[in-house]
């Protein structure tokens, strides 16, 4: 499925029955393996950044004096990452 991954069985089944219902759907198989894999892989992105958010808040609500600290570092982060990307292109 995904490379560097070990198979999770439960997840290898959920990809192939997200394939099987964008093939239903009319869509070629190798084209329904590529909507698969974004799909989840958009899902996933959407989670990490709830998950981010929701323990951003958290820091900020019960620990203040950690929170700028916090949001220097994922701010920073996210700027080394666009560098990165910019480097590369």
């Amino acid at each position: 499925m995904f490379s560097g991954q070990s198979p999770d069985p439960v997840k290898q089944q959920a990809f192939m029955t997200l394939i099987a219902a964008f093939v239903q759907q009319g869509h070629p198989p190798e084209y329904a393996q590529h909507m698969a894999t974004a799909a989840i892989f958009q899902t996933d992105l959407e989670l990490r950044n709830a998950q981010l958010t929701r323990l951003l808040a958290w820091l900020q609500q019960e620990h203040a004096a950690l929170y700028p600290m916090a949001l220097a570092l994922v701010t920073a982060t996210s700027e080394e990452f666009e560098q990165r990307v910019q480097e590369q292109f």
